[in-house]
């Protein structure tokens, strides 16, 4: 191959490097973005970092955070995790321009696969890296969540290549780009890919059907099956712990009926509809697509001096007031709690997206305006409640994940692909003149009218008042000044639009009447789509969000109150009520806390959270071994309160109480004396039934000799036969429980906790965490990379031997 063949992609590559660093430039001087949810991360995983690096192994298992947990959704590295190494090669760059690079890069390939010109593929590619939603996310640091995003290009690559018969080549592209995919561990993007997925195979069967090919299908069909299955098979230790995980977590269902404050509970398999559905697009506010600030943008924007809300506030309270305040307006009028920002398609990317609906023909574009569509329909959550509540209910998995307004992810990664598949057509000779130029008119016309439609509905039907507006009734007029800039801001959005699509729409018209060749046009069209992209995405994500590695790498500095807790060297447990423990990861940071920042916590933990804890209970605050607290002053200040009722590492209890169900076993704790009572709720699926003594020992002894995260050692000493409770969180999918090295069955007690018979006599009690899903798991992974690396050397070698014959 010459050089000059692969230089435009090695030029592609490059373009693709230089864009990611401009736009993230400060990471030339070694700087990070500050992204909120890194930070909470950067404290949950310290202990499982410092575990990892000083016994060069994987815990699987954190103490620090919620009392205890499985790491495996925290922080993880499995075995076999070949594909690892592949991602890490890809992301070269510095964060956060990694991802954008990937996003360039997957698109790319995408664009190959669909034969498009390398100077549309690059086009495609910038608008897609560069679309606003796919950058936001990096400010709340939802990095997963790009990373899912950024390979569903390549595993549609892969596919595509499949269903053009070049079977070798999709087959493994679509195994790797899986594999890779999975790996990215955002179960959500991957499941919303799904959907594209699926609505891709249903037009190639009706395609098949018409066609009457219906065997190669089911060929086409089977190989990309396979292919899919041995790179969900190269994550299996991930997948397997994911799936044990999963039913014991918040996602799981729950075996309580009622409700904190003692109601009947509406039973359910997974999340609750109202938290699924918490952000949800209106249906007005999917003009935000094409109309950056159509609903005022996102929920706090900066105000200009010429605004309406500057101009009263400094009339009336100062310019000093007028400054601070408008630099952070409630200018956001939509019904969703937080929106960070729009999720801006670009008015240009949106044009040629309805130019391809009126010039592209065939299956491609019936695949990506129904996908398009599908995902805008689904995104409207419960405000489209006829649907969404029919996928929630009979849908598998769908109830698994909450925040419906990101399937918009689908339109994101759709709607460049058909304008740029449009920009391909409309360069193509083969097509008319007369065709382009009547798909461009209707194209014009129809957007055009669109972005005019929304406009007038948003007068004709909106009161353009915000959900948080009441705060602004503290002075006369500034609620009305606030409407005003809103009113102004879609007004002003809606002409840069329209701007937009005219330049797009004339540069287009031009080339078709020769006063333009294809080159600079494609330049003037980049350039504009650029200007309308950056220019939305810089307002959200910018060189002012990063700062000093240092300060990003650790965060959190030690309070007063930290550093006096700090110097009791024994084990225990820290409650920072100065904030929501269930959403805070800085204290997990310095101390073994009973509150932690995940969205899959631990179901139980979560319930008892929610009856007991956020009820103050201090029985069972004692029982988890709460030794300290962390409470706030009259001045603010963090101080730390000594807790000497704190039931310790382990106890024995006097009696435990036997009770029926999940229920009775919560209710229990609203009385239960800890230190001296434990409750039991009977599991008849269990062999192993506990035996409860009922002699007490009044010189028993037992005490925690070591703690080592996965690995907890206690001497006991007792005359008699005695029921011991640990206050560690129970989770029978890998905590084995040894007697002087004997496994020993132990049970769950007070809702969360371990509990044991402890024999008479002098014994060395040892937990230790042993998930065997892990080792069942890197034995699929390994099977997986074998056979997908040797069917694609077989297959290519017996193609290789047939042409020769």
């Amino acid at each position: 191959m010459k050089f000059t063949k692969i230089l435009p992609y090695v030029g592609a590559v490059a373009i693709f490097v230089l864009a990611s660093i401009i736009y993230f430039h400060p990471v030339l001087k070694g700087e990070k973005l500050n992204q909120s949810d890194i930070t909470q991360f950067t404290g949950m995983v310290k202990e499982i970092n410092d575990f990892r690096a000083d016994k060069n192994t994987e815990p699987y298992w954190t103490g620090a955070s919620f009392s205890g947990m499985p790491a495996y959704q925290v922080s993880a590295y499995y075995p076999n995790d070949l594909v690892r190494g592949i991602d890490r090669a890809l992301r070269f760059l510095p964060r956060p321009a990694d991802y954008t690079f990937l996003y360039f890069l997957s698109f790319f390939v995408l664009m190959m696969a669909l034969k498009v010109n390398w100077r549309l593929a690059i086009f495609g590619s910038l608008a897609f890296g560069f679309s606003t939603y796919l950058i936001i996310i990096f400010g709340a640091g939802h990095n997963a969540k790009a990373h899912a995003i950024a390979y569903m290009p390549l595993i549609l690559a892969g596919l595509l290549w499949v269903f053009q018969k070049r079977y070798i080549l999709g087959f493994i592209v679509t195994g790797v780009a899986m594999a890779l995919e999975i790996y990215t561990n955002h179960p959500q993007m991957t499941y919303y890919l799904g959907f594209a997925l699926i609505i891709l195979g249903i037009v190639e069967f009706i395609h098949a059907i018409k066609e009457k090919i219906i065997p190669t299908f089911i060929k086409q069909v089977a190989i990309i099956l396979a292919a899919v299955l041995l790179g969900v098979g190269a994550n299996a230790p991930r997948l397997m712990a994911m799936k044990e995980y999963a039913d014991h977590s918040t996602r799981g269902k729950s075996e309580l009926t009622i409700t904190p404050d003692g109601k009947v509970k509406k039973a359910t398999k997974g999340l609750d509809k109202a938290y699924i559905t918490e952000y949800s697009y209106a249906k007005l506010e999917t003009f935000n697509l094409f109309i950056p600030r159509f609903m005022g943008g996102g929920t706090i924007e900066k105000l200009g001096e010429s605004s309406d809300f500057y101009q009263l506030l400094e009339a009336k309270a100062g310019k000093k007031a007028a400054k601070e305040y408008s630099e952070q307006a409630l200018t956001y009028w939509g019904d969703q709690n937080i929106v960070e920002a729009p999720a801006y398609i670009g008015a240009v990317v949106f044009f040629l997206f309805f130019l391809g609906i009126f010039l592209v023909k065939g299956r491609l574009k019936q695949w990506l305006v129904t996908a398009t569509i599908f995902s805008i329909l689904m995104s409207w959550g419960r405000n489209f409640d006829v649907l969404t509540n029919l996928f929630i209910d009979y849908f598998p998995l769908y109830n698994k994940f909450r925040a419906v307004s990101s399937i918009q992810v689908i339109a994101e990664l759709c709607v460049p692909i058909l304008g740029i598949l449009a920009l391909k057509e409309f360069f193509s000779p083969k097509i008319s003149s007369e065709e382009k130029q009547d798909a461009l008119k209707k194209a014009v016309y129809a957007f055009g009218g669109l972005i005019v439609v929304g406009f007038l509905l948003a007068h004709g039907f909106s009161t353009f008042e915000g959900i948080r507006d009441a705060q602004y009734n503290q002075l006369p007029g500034l609620a009305d000044a606030i409407i005003s800039d809103r009113k102004s801001m879609l007004f002003t959005d809606t002409l840069r639009s329209l701007f937009l699509m005219i330049i797009s729409a004339g540069v287009l018209w031009m080339l078709l009447k020769g006063k333009l060749k294809q080159g600079v046009a494609i330049i003037t069209l980049t350039l504009f789509m650029l200007f309308d992209l950056i220019s939305v995405d810089k307002k959200y994500v910018n060189e002012d969000d990063f700062k000093s590695a240092r300060k990003i790498d650790k965060p959190f500095i030690a309070s007063t109150a930290d550093k006096i807790i700090l110097q009791d060297k024994s084990h225990y447990r820290v409650g920072n009520f100065t904030v929501n423990p269930m959403n805070d990861g800085s204290t997990s940071y310095f101390h073994q806390s009973i509150g932690g920042y995940h969205a899959a916590k631990l179901g139980r933990y979560q319930e008892l959270f929610d009856f007991q804890i956020a009820k103050n209970n201090m029985q069972v605050l004692n029982m988890l071994n709460t030794k300290y607290f962390i409470i706030g002053n009259d001045k603010g200040d963090k101080q730390s309160q000594l807790n000497p009722d704190a039931n310790g590492n382990v106890w024995f209890v006097e009696n435990v109480k036997i009770v029926e169900s999940a229920n009775e076993e919560m209710q229990a704790l609203d009385s239960l004396n800890t230190k001296n009572v434990a409750v039991y709720q009977k599991d008849v699926s269990n062999e192993y039934q506990p035996n409860f003594p009922k002699e007490i020992d009044s010189t028993a002894n037992i005490e925690l000799l070591n703690y080592d995260v996965t690995t907890l050692t206690y001497q006991s000493k007792t005359a008699k036969e005695q029921f011991a409770v640990f206050s560690e969180i129970y989770y029978k999918e890998g905590w084995n429980a040894y007697v002087d090295g004997k496994l020993t069955p132990h049970v769950r007690v007070n809702y969360v906790l371990r509990g044991m018979t402890i024999p008479a006599g002098e014994h060395t009690i040892e937990f230790k965490f042993e998930p065997k899903v892990i080792q069942q798991g890197k034995m699929i992974s390994l099977a997986s990379y074998a056979l997908l690396i040797l069917i694609t050397a077989g297959w290519f070698f017996y193609e290789k031997k047939k042409e020769k014959q």
